[in-house]
């Protein structure tokens, strides 16, 4: 494919042109709640925004400071007393260790992110949009960041309400919702909300507005850092590195999953890279993919790496000349606009079936939707993580144990049917089916020992379905074959690779097994447990052979 596509291009216009408007007031925020100013905000975004989709590897991404990187940032800040030497060494070296990470690789293991954990945090982040922007609908600002104060503040702004906001949003929100496709094809529903309750506030004065926006160069800068502050800067670049990978990797997987497209990690983290050691020299906050203006950049028709261009490249235009005209927008037009873009990130689809899905999926989705909105997001995505690989191992190993226990293993020819029925219960044949997991290897002892209580004599373990197992599984062998000789029991192995006896012997997890039952075949295993037995067993009267019990 073409490095630049241009065959999209009016929608990447468009795309990138909204993604930019709505950009503007988060990244002068976030510059404000960071300590470095305004400016510092909207040049991140800009810098990183450019540079992260020119060199990045999700097409539709759109790059900039979020909440996440902000919070850390912010408290690299203040340790660093604000020196913008110290501080945006930092940036810069964060930047660095990002590209380390997409050159060695790293970023292909987010792609194991589970359904019901992306949905959980897609949803989250909708609903963190809605709450955050519900108060600016009714003409108020939330005092102090984050999901809670947003909540807090609901109550007073619907108490009281400025009617000017409160009529120019309730507009806003209809444009936005009962905007005709038709017409969304050229003009995107939440630009023309953009036109038309701008142009309303003029006639209903007194709804917030932006207000001033700083302009302005971004002057280059020299990082550096003392043997004081070594230690402060390198702890703070890993962390910042590391949150800007997952936060960006993860709208990368929302973006995959809005546009069927599949992006490239280590491109991505790479680009991302490149962006923030940029915004270090010149004194621009970090960034990450941000989910809410990538979902703005697609739901607007952006499909390329040009939109996330165009993106900057609209800021850089309200920065030099349209600062003016863009400082006369509402609060409020901007609020009903985000207020859409929530709704359309929350997965609707998902929530009107998830009852008739795997419970335990559903609980996962609303356990990370939770502390998304009310915790931390990159900590919801890890918690999630965890659980669904911890929920995961629980049915993958109550599965195995259960066929263990109570499934008769699959005999293969005439031949091992009419041994085993002619061992009457003194010959058992473990098959094990698949990797064993460390989730059943602590019951697998067990399982064996209560199963072998009775007459047996034999016990004939098939590996033949093992490709690997890990450290818990070998102790689990070890434990099955101690116990069979302490009770005077023989252990017949078939079918083991190299593989699997390499790990055994080198975890010494094979000295309770007999170096000479061994056998390649499965069969060859029990002629030769059913002649041992017999051989052994008392002789009737009659001449037959008896059980012994």
């Amino acid at each position: 494919m073409k490095y630049f596509d241009t065959s999209n291009l009016r929608g990447d216009i468009t795309g990138g042109l909204t993604a930019g408007i709505v950009a503007l007031p988060l990244a002068l925020a976030f510059g404000e709640a960071s300590g470095a100013g305004p400016i510092a905000g909207l040049w991140g975004a800009i810098i990183v925004g450019f540079f992260a989709a020119l060199f990045g590897g999700t097409n539709t991404q759109v790059t900039g400071p979020t909440g996440p990187m902000v919070v850390v940032f912010a408290g690299v800040f203040a340790s660093l007393s604000g020196n913008p030497a110290y501080v945006f060494a930092a940036v810069v070296l964060a930047g660095l260790i990002q590209i380390l990470f997409g050159v060695l690789k790293l970023g292909q293991y987010i792609r194991l992110v589970p359904y019901p954990v992306i949905s959980g945090f897609m949803s989250g982040i909708g609903v963190i949009i809605i709450l955050l922007q519900t108060a600016r609908l009714f003409g108020h600002e939330p005092t102090g960041g984050g999901t809670i104060p947003a909540i807090t503040a609901i109550p007073g702004a619907v108490m009281d309400p400025n009617f000017s906001a409160l009529i120019i949003g309730l507009v806003t929100l209809a444009i936005i919702f009962l905007w005709p496709k038709s017409i969304g094809k050229y003009i995107p529903g939440a630009l023309a909300a953009l036109i038309i309750g701008t142009l309303l506030s003029l006639a209903l004065s007194g709804a917030p507005i932006l207000g001033d926006i700083p302009t302005g160069l971004p002057e280059f800068m020299i990082p550096s850092f003392s043997g004081d502050t070594l230690v402060i800067v390198l702890e703070a670049a890993i962390i910042l590195a590391l949150l800007g990978a997952i936060d960006s990797l993860l709208t990368s997987l929302v973006a995959d999953n809005m546009t069927r497209t599949r992006h490239h990690s280590e491109r991505e983290l790479i680009g991302q890279g490149i962006g923030n050691t940029i915004a270090g020299f010149f004194g621009a906050i970090p960034g990450a993919g941000a989910t809410m203006r990538t979902v703005v950049n697609i739901r607007s028709g952006g499909e390329t790496r040009i939109s996330g261009m165009i993106h900057s490249l609209i800021l850089v235009a309200v920065v030099v000349v349209l600062a003016p005209l863009a400082s006369q927008i509402p609060h409020a037009v901007l609020a009903g606009i985000l207020v859409k873009v929530g709704y359309d990130i929350i997965d609707v689809s998902y929530l009107k079936n998830a009852h008739k899905g795997p419970r335990w999926d559903l609980v996962l989705m609303a356990v990370v939707l939770g502390v998304t909105v009310f915790v931390d997001l990159i900590q919801a995505v890890a918690l999630g993580v965890f659980l669904a690989a911890l929920g995961f191992v629980k049915q993958l190993a109550d599965e195995q144990l259960r066929n263990f226990a109570k499934a008769e293993p699959k005999v293969t020819t005439e031949e091992e049917r009419e041994i085993l029925d002619r061992a009457k219960g003194r010959i058992l044949l473990f098959e094990f089916g698949g990797p064993l997991s460390f989730g059943a290897a602590a019951d697998l002892g067990h399982q064996v020992r209560e199963r072998s209580k009775s007459v047996a004599q034999a016990i004939v373990l098939d590996f033949s379905g093992v490709p690997f197992m890990d450290v818990s599984a070998a102790r689990a062998v070890e434990t099955i074959a101690c116990d069979a000789g302490k009770s005077n029991k023989i252990v017949y192995v078939t079918g083991m690779s190299d593989k699997i006896a390499q790990i055994l012997n080198g975890l010494d997890a094979d000295h309770c097994l007999p170096s000479d039952t061994k056998y390649d075949e499965r069969l060859d295993a029990l002629r030769e447990a059913i002649r041992v037995i017999e051989d052994a067993a008392p002789k009737a009267t009659d001449g037959s052979i008896t059980a012994a019990e």
